[in-house]
């Protein structure tokens, strides 16, 4: 038998190529700890996000890649990740240590599921193994708390504050501060204070993303978290209807203006299908979120359904993407998290990312 050679088994992987990012996993540099031991071949892929929807596929064309040169007997492929981050380099912003990727979650207007959407994009990708942070950053109405079943008060170590745990990420909220049915009537200065704390003296420990549920509109606090700290992206919830989408417009421009890249779109109650007999109705309307994202330039991160355990779980602090897993409403929070920390790994080769730092 001929012997087996590394750059063998490296030319054999080129054939398996990052849908994202669209080049061969031995050239961005994702095949590690190769070792050859007779006629067994094991290495590890380390990919840029947990959250990677053909993860197994890369493992299975990557086995019979390898398992197709001469002698080769065997092959051990071990899938990790290891998520980079997409901050720009050419910042005067400090980033906050041990946080990869800062990604906004907002809205041009109210009452379209924003935080119901930062939430399940979070816990989404907690669940894929991401290490995962979420700032309750709707100062004037912070329901973070109650969609994660969060009843907590902040502590601090001594030097910063603890955030709370719950489904596997790590929580601050000005509701942790304020009683629930206390109003908060504030200023703009108190706003950029309580943004500030919320990212400097948090000990957030390593986070691959830390989410932020912003206010609706174009306000201070987007002003204030731009200033404060890097931001790798934001996403934009809309709803179908035409008022909906003037207002995604205005955000996304604002999000540009403020130079933060735009991850993408993302169309809530896009339609209703019956539990029942499965038939789809278009409440609002449907496709608007999609047209607007052709329309602005920025990636559209899928639609997810008007669906009542959506509601259900929020109230009761159980996201749809843990209460029901295998629902199409799971499935669609679930596929636009992936979406979401795709257009993260694109932006983190881009040639003005941090690509090189983590």
């Amino acid at each position: 038998m001929p012997a087996i050679s590394e750059p063998d088994v490296l030319e054999a992987l080129r054939v398996v190529t990052d849908p994202d990012l669209g080049r061969d996993i031995v050239s961005l540099g994702f095949v590690k700890n190769l070792a050859i031991a007779g006629g067994d071949v094991s290495f590890t892929i380390e990919l840029t996000t947990p959250a990677c929807p053909v993860k197994d596929q890369m493992r299975d064309q990557a086995q019979a890649a390898v398992k197709a040169l001469p002698g080769v007997s065997g092959v051990a492929v071990e899938m990790t990740a290891s998520v980079r981050s997409a901050v720009p380099t050419q910042t005067a912003r400090a980033p906050i240590p041990g946080v990869k990727n800062v990604i906004a979650v907002g809205a041009g207007k109210g009452g379209v599921g924003k935080t119901t959407v930062a939430v399940n994009i979070a816990v989404a990708l907690a669940r894929y193994g991401g290490r995962v942070g979420m700032i309750d950053g709707d100062v004037y109405g912070p329901n973070v708390p109650i969609m994660l079943g969060l009843d907590a008060r902040l502590s601090t170590d001594g030097k910063k504050i603890v955030p709370a745990q719950k489904h596997g990420i790590s929580v601050v909220s000005m509701g942790f501060l304020a009683d629930r049915s206390a109003p908060i009537i504030w200023r703009g200065p108190m706003l950029h204070g309580v943004v500030r704390q919320f990212f400097q003296d948090v000990n957030w420990g390593e986070l691959d993303y830390l989410v932020v549920d912003m206010p609706p509109g174009t306000g201070d606090v987007a002003l204030s978290l731009t200033q404060t700290v890097p931001v790798s992206g934001a996403i934009v919830v809309t709803t179908p209807q035409n008022v909906s989408l003037a207002d995604t417009r205005r955000a996304v421009g604002m999000y540009r203006k403020l130079e933060v890249p735009p991850l993408g779109v993302i169309e809530n109650m896009s339609f209703y299908a019956c539990p029942d007999c499965g038939h789809e109705s278009d409440i609002f309307g449907r496709g608007g979120g999609e047209s607007v994202a052709s329309e602005l330039g920025v990636p559209f991160l899928g639609q997810i359904p008007l669906y009542a355990p959506i509601r259900a779980g929020s109230d009761n602090g159980v996201p749809i993407v843990m209460a029901e897993p295998d629902s199409p409403a799971a499935r669609a929070f679930v596929q636009v998290a992936e979406r979401a920390a795709a257009q993260v790994s694109i932006a983190s080769y881009e040639p003005n990312a941090a690509a090189a730092a983590h």
